[in-house]
């Protein structure tokens, strides 16, 4: 649909990013939700695919009575469970075919956190407006600069407010995409922060992923205000056998595959 002929590895701007993420989206949005649907749930917190669940990690604390943000909400399954528990929940998205999903699970379920289209660089809120942001895999990799968005979030957080989100690991980075035993054998360099695009046959990118280290993400965090009180790296549980991309019971059982950041906001 959007004419990927290829992979690239080359600077992408911010705009030429958001563009490509934006159409990769929308047009991925409903095979997105047959494929993952299930697995994600319509009101519940799955923060990666080991299958970690905020009903039994509380990463977030009692959200109960909190303003809480989703970046990043795709379908709001997370967002949804939050407002279960009692929270007051925005959830946002680059996409609006994710919205779409979104909008539909909301009348499904009665459970409905308010939904906004927005840019996570560029946060249409209002200062200190937030008691707790979150986000499972939204907007964090496909952003050329994670800290504007860390910046932004601060922004919006009280103080003492909690940021937590959970991305791929960058561990990952050195091996190819590859659940099978293809993808146990470094191909790539750790330090290589050039990010992943696949373009059209006039060369312009179709989808953008960005690579930062473990060392990267905690000297933003640093840099934008918060102070990072624990780096979550979930195991492969027994009896998981989902494969979902890359991540399968092979890899996880030999290295992890995500990393859940958790932090406050400095007062």
């Amino acid at each position: 649909m959007l004419g990927t002929t290829g992979v690239a590895h080359r600077d992408v701007d911010a705009a030429e990013a958001t563009a490509a993420n934006l159409a990769w989206w929308d047009a991925d949005a409903d095979a997105y939700h047959d494929t993952h649907g299930d697995f994600l749930g319509e009101a519940d917190f799955v923060w990666c695919p080991e299958g970690l669940r905020e009903e039994d990690a509380r990463l977030l604390g009692d959200v109960s009575d909190a303003d809480v943000l989703e970046v990043g909400c795709g379908s709001a399954p997370c967002a949804r469970w939050l407002v279960s528990r009692g929270a007051r929940v925005v959830g946002f998205d680059l996409s609006g075919g994710m919205l779409r999903h979104a909008l539909d699970g909301n009348r499904r379920t009665g459970l409905r956190p308010a939904l906004v289209q927005a840019d996570a660089q560029h946060l249409p809120f209002a200062d200190a407006a937030f008691d707790v942001a979150c986000s499972a895999f939204g907007a964090i990799p496909f952003v050329p600069d994670v800290e504007v968005v860390f910046r932004e979030l601060f922004r919006v957080l009280r103080p003492g407010g909690r940021w937590v989100f959970s991305t791929t690991h960058p561990l990952r980075w050195i091996f190819p995409d590859d659940p099978g035993p293809n993808g146990l054998t470094v191909t790539q360099p750790y330090f290589d922060r050039t990010p992943y695009v696949e373009v059209n046959a006039e060369g312009r990118a179709t989808y953008v992923e960005y690579h930062r280290t473990l060392g990267d993400y905690v000297r933003a965090l640093h840099a934008s205000g918060f102070h990072l009180t624990d780096l979550v790296e979930p195991e492969w549980p027994d009896g998981h056998i989902r494969v979902w991309g890359q991540w399968s019971p092979l890899r996880g059982k030999l290295f992890p595959g995500t990393a859940v950041f958790c932090c406050v906001k400095r007062p």
